[in-house]
């Protein structure tokens, strides 16, 4: 079955003012692409349109075959009724024969004759004529064409047994006749013989067509050759139907046929001519009465109007109904899988909006929820990962204080945080750096001294300790009570079951903290341990080290009674000058390492040399110049001093190049060497030597002003001068 679906089709000709009203409207359908919107459609429209378009169709045919079996049932009753009708207009007929012929052996031809009398005749008959042996053919009215001639038997039959005479004559190809005959004289032979007017057999004579409307008749002989009928010839009757018309197996039957171009539902019966008949060529008829399947199933034609505008009608409310419900339970899984993705990509801040009041707005809210938890968590993790990063990348105990100050309060909310530092030479004393929202980036510092009370408490509270309202607080938090705090979160370090420092977290009133927060918390903690862990390492390895440097320039001293700790002195001298000149702190410490050991070298020197009174020989003036390269070539080995080595082989080279060991001169020389060149020599100056005296600081500090440009660098010269002035020696 083809739906047709009216469309209306705008073309050049559509009122321009027509246009400024119509207004598109756009259905949004991206949604239909899932798969799943496509199976629930599916199974909308499965669900709504099936069942309907299957009763429809249940009761199409429903009706259909109703209106069928109807329709052959009321023919069928027509049919039946033609029968009779026939059966008894015959029986008319053969009366209206019998009083004639009665009439006429009575002499009453006249009466028979009169006008009147033919009249009322020819409304039955088409003509009527008299026939004798001897005297022929007597036409009473009317023309008789082809009148048959009777047979011994059949004459015999009318005169002796009384029957009347019926024949039907067909005629291919002109109408077919009918004869009823009566006998009168058996004498005579007389036979009185009418052609029987066929149209008052079939439609009573009238000049309408008294069935019902719609219904055309048929009459047919026993070989089923048409004698009469409604329906404009040529007719043709299918050959299975003819045969079985033919055979006289059954008196009636429906069937189906198609006569110009429209198709017929019909039904035949037999009319029986009547047993006291002498019938010849035919001894009963065939009736048909046909309705055209057009008229039969115009219900039908109707019902299938009134069916596809249903349909379409169904379709449409099922396309809008499942668009509507699919998209209130796509939309929000469609909102709720983007919202998944943003996850994914860690946009933790994106919400999914949905404002259905069933199951998907409260998955919804829960999915809003848990990406708020995850956008904290995340960011808690996040911000615990740089706070690890910064604390571990970082040896420097203020700078990390620095960054948990900075921090902590975006991964646990309050309202301020402190970090107690305990004193390494003291453990009952602590600095307590303190920083909140009204501070800013300012930080205040307070030095508490620790109660014994205060320390067992979180010695027993090793995790974490909640302190709210009280009136008096343990001394390390006394910074942050006094900015209003009044409940606390407290979290201890320790580094080797050693107390090292607090974290707390102050609150203005007492917070709601979940196991997870106490664990994330005490987790921080622990890296700022491990943190300050690496920085007493770091600071224990640089004792150490400044240690180790310290007591090797005491040793190299030691060789001589004359240098006890002029390794020391030289090298604080060096640090002031290079602080006057503007080094940095890595520049400091070379400076540092290269004064201690900047006469490394003299290991080398024998004792006699350095301890002897008098002038030095020109080999040993040569043994005593190599120690400078022979400090260097002890160093070359430890990369980590790579940077001292220039000053430790240069600190005897002047700036005029008159110096030793290569005869360097000018800035070519390293700064720290000749920074050394002015420390050493005033060092030397102002010591007691077994060669001479010690001279005074203010003399020896005039003697390097006065050699500026030559032997040093009058900018390193000039450091050394404002270093004197601050040790009160003004030149």
């Amino acid at each position: 079955m083809m739906l047709f679906v009216p469309t209306t089709v705008l073309t050049s000709d559509w009122p321009r003012s027509s246009e400024k009203n119509y207004k598109k409207v756009k259905i949004d359908t991206t949604f239909l692409r899932s798969k799943v919107a496509i199976r629930i459609f599916a199974l909308f429209i499965s669900c709504a349109l099936a069942p309907i378009i299957v009763l429809t169709i249940l009761s199409f045919f429903r009706v259909t075959s109703e209106l069928r079996t109807q329709s052959f049932e009321r023919l069928r009753e027509i049919n039946k009724s033609m029968e009779e009708g026939a059966t008894q207009r015959l029986l008319v007929l053969e009366t209206e024969m019998t009083v004639v012929a009665t009439n006429l052996r009575q002499g009453s031809a006249d009466s028979i004759l009169s006008q009147d009398s033919i009249a009322r005749l020819k409304e039955h008959f088409q003509s009527l004529v008299l026939i004798t042996d001897n005297e022929g053919t007597l036409p009473i009215f009317g023309q008789v064409q082809n009148i048959p001639e009777l047979t011994q038997n059949e004459k015999k039959d009318i005169f002796s047994k009384g029957k009347s005479f019926l024949s039907t004559e067909y005629h291919p190809d002109s109408p077919p006749s009918i004869f009823m005959g009566i006998g009168l004289d058996v004498g005579k032979q007389e036979i009185l013989l009418a052609e029987v007017d066929i149209h008052y057999i079939i439609l009573m004579g009238l000049d309408y067509n008294p069935l019902p409307p719609g219904i055309g008749l048929c009459l047919l002989n026993n070989e089923a050759n048409m004698l009469y009928s409604t329906l404009t010839f040529p007719l043709s009757i299918p050959d299975q139907i003819a045969q079985e018309m033919k055979s006289g197996r059954s008196q009636s039957s429906n069937f189906e046929w198609s006569h110009q171009k429209s198709d017929y539902l019909s039904n035949y019966r037999q009319i029986f001519l009547q047993s006291n008949h002498v019938t010849r060529n035919s001894n009963y008829w065939m009736s048909v009465v046909s309705q055209a399947k057009a008229e039969v199933f115009e219900p039908i034609i109707d019902f299938r109007q009134i069916f596809i505008l249903a349909v379409l009608l169904s379709l449409w409310v099922v396309l809008l109904l499942s668009y509507n419900q699919i998209r209130r339970t796509l939309v929000p899984l469609e909102r709720l899988k983007e919202g998944t993705q943003r996850i994914a990509r860690k946009e933790f801040s994106s919400r999914v909006m949905v404002k259905s009041r069933d199951e998907f707005g409260e998955v919804a809210e829960s999915f809003n929820s848990m990406a708020s938890q995850l956008a904290r968590h995340f960011n808690t993790l996040t911000t615990v990962a740089e706070i690890d990063r910064a604390v571990l990348s970082v040896l420097d105990r203020e700078k990390i204080v620095d960054t948990v100050l900075d921090r902590m309060r975006e991964v646990f909310p309050c309202n301020a945080v402190g970090v107690t530092v305990f004193d390494s030479t003291s453990k009952d004393k602590a600095q307590t750096y303190v920083r909140d929202s009204e501070l800013g980036q300012e930080r205040l510092m307070d030095t508490v001294e620790l109660k014994a009370q205060d320390v067992e408490s979180l010695y027993n509270n090793p995790k974490t300790l909640a302190l709210e309202a009280s009136d008096v607080w343990p001394s390390y938090l006394l910074p942050l009570a006094r900015r209003g705090n009044k409940s606390f979160l407290i979290l201890p370090i320790f580094i080797k079951k050693e107390l090292s420092g607090i974290v707390a977290l102050g609150y203005l009133q007492p917070p709601s903290l979940t196991q997870d927060d106490l664990e994330q918390a005490r987790q921080l903690a622990d890296q700022v341990a491990v943190a300050f862990s690496n920085v007493r390492l770091i600071e224990d390895l640089d004792r150490l080290n400044w240690g180790t440097l310290r007591a090797l320039a005491r040793a190299i001293d030691a060789r001589s009674p004359w240098t006890a700790d002029h390794s020391e002195r030289m090298t604080k001298l060096a640090l002031q000058m290079g602080e006057k000149m503007g080094l940095s702190q890595e520049e400091i410490d070379d400076l540092h390492r290269g004064g201690l050991l900047h006469d490394i070298g003299k290991l080398g020197v024998p004792t006699e040399i350095l301890d002897k009174a008098g002038k030095l020989t020109d080999e040993e003036r040569q043994t005593m110049n190599r120690h400078a390269a022979a400090g260097a070539r002890i160093l070359e080995p430890i990369a980590a001093y790579a940077k001292v080595i220039p000053l430790v082989l240069q600190h005897h080279e002047r700036f005029n190049g008159q110096g030793y060991p290569d005869g360097l001169a000018g800035e070519v020389i390293s700064l720290g060497a000749r920074i050394f060149g002015v420390a050493d020599t005033f060092e030397a100056l102002t010591s007691e030597r077994p060669y001479r005296k010690a001279l005074q600081h203010k003399i020896a500090a005039q003697y390097i002003k006065d050699r500026a440009g030559t032997d040093f660098d009058p900018k390193v010269v000039q450091a050394f001068i404002e270093v004197m002035a601050d040790e009160g020696i003004k030149l």
